[in-house]
């Protein structure tokens, strides 16, 4: 849950800065306005934002690294619980398997009857 928020906040964090960035003016926005392009008449004025846009784009440019990192070491992190529900029933499973006895031959079913070896027949006496 803490990393889908983390994460919803980091996509946020990037396109505000991409929004900051296109609303910022550029270097060459005077020579524009020069040409007709009317640039100079924006509605922030000539340097009124120039200020605040760039304060808030390094805010936001720390907190998208930020982010990046916690998602980061939040993704190399292994859980100490399953999170998927193959993880858990292979859990339970495991837990099913190591808790039951060994299973003991039923009652009912004899177990073969293994022939005992004999000692070896001796050879009749030699009557000479």
């Amino acid at each position: 849950m803490l990393r889908g928020f983390i994460l919803t906040v980091h996509i946020m964090l990037a396109l505000m800065i991409v929004f900051l960035v296109l609303m910022q003016r550029g270097k060459g926005a005077e020579a524009g306005a020069g040409f007709g392009a009317g640039a100079s008449g924006t509605v922030f004025g000539a340097r009124g934002t120039a200020t605040l846009f760039s304060k808030l784009t390094a805010v936001f440019a720390a907190l998208f690294f930020t982010t990046s990192l916690l998602l980061a070491y939040m993704g190399t992190r292994t859980p100490a619980e399953p999170t998927s529900v193959i993880e858990r029933a292979a859990q339970a499973a495991a837990r099913a398997h190591t808790a039951a006895p060994p299973a003991a031959v039923p009652p009912t079913q004899t177990a073969p009857a293994v022939p005992q070896p004999t000692a070896p027949a001796q050879p009749p006496p030699d009557s000479k």
